[in-house]
């Protein structure tokens, strides 16, 4: 598969991704009626059922990451080429911006807008940093064939255990700095996100590691000690 279509692949299913986030809340919180717990169930409900759809759809192209933490750990790992991480991280970051965009088009609003809603402090960086966490340990050690709904399961249950709603994605929190809607995020919030993302993915990759290892084989015995035994 050629580089560019994998970029394709990456920078659509994205901005997909961010406008099933993005438009879910919009809707969700038009139907509410103020109703903040139903417009979030209902904003978690679409977000998996989209998730697992796009990864089904993409993983064959490009490894439907949609996320730059997850590129960087496959790209440490060697499932990615080391020279096409920066363009994979660009093609989420663009889609990511251009499905913000094309969701305020869909909702008749302005297209060019920043969010105001501020979401800081220690306890939303420390559940950005374990909402992260869990999604790469899913992502390394479930069996292929599941990967598409573990991860969507986990990130629904997320929206929920975590005091953040579970962005766990750099790509996800640039391009909700261009939405001031419901699950928009203040560019001036969005840095202790990304950097809680980003640890939470390297601490996932050691956990990984100590899972993986395999016990050391025990010294085969010399030649004296075999006839003693």
């Amino acid at each position: 598969m050629s580089l560019s279509r994998k970029l394709l692949a990456e920078g659509l299913g994205t901005a997909l991704l961010l406008a099933v986030v993005i438009g879910s809340g919009i809707m969700a919180e038009r139907l509410s009626g103020g109703n903040v717990s139903i417009a979030l169930l209902a904003n978690t409900l679409a977000t998996v059922f989209g998730l697992y759809v796009l990864i089904e759809v993409f993983g064959p192209i490009s490894g439907a990451h949609f996320n730059p933490a997850v590129s960087a750990v496959m790209a440490w790992r060697g499932e990615l080429a080391v020279a096409a991480l920066l363009p994979y991280v660009v093609a989420q970051l663009f889609g990511a911006m251009l499905g913000a965009w094309l969701t305020h088009v869909m909702f008749d609003m302005s297209i060019l807008q920043f969010s105001t809603k501020l979401r800081t402090g220690t306890g939303q960086w420390i559940a950005e940093g374990v909402a992260t966490f869990g999604l790469v340990l899913v992502i390394l050690r479930a069996p292929g064939s599941r990967v598409a709904a573990m991860v969507a399961a986990y990130i629904g249950a997320a929206y929920w255990f975590t005091a953040s709603t579970s962005f766990a994605n750099p790509a996800a929190a640039f391009g909700r700095m261009f939405s001031d809607s419901f699950a928009g995020i203040a560019p001036a919030s969005a840095p202790g996100f990304v950097l809680a993302e980003l640890v939470g993915a390297a601490m996932a990759v050691g956990v990984h590691q100590l899972l993986s290892a395999r016990p050391a084989s025990p010294a085969p015995a010399s030649s004296s000690e075999a006839r003693h035994v």
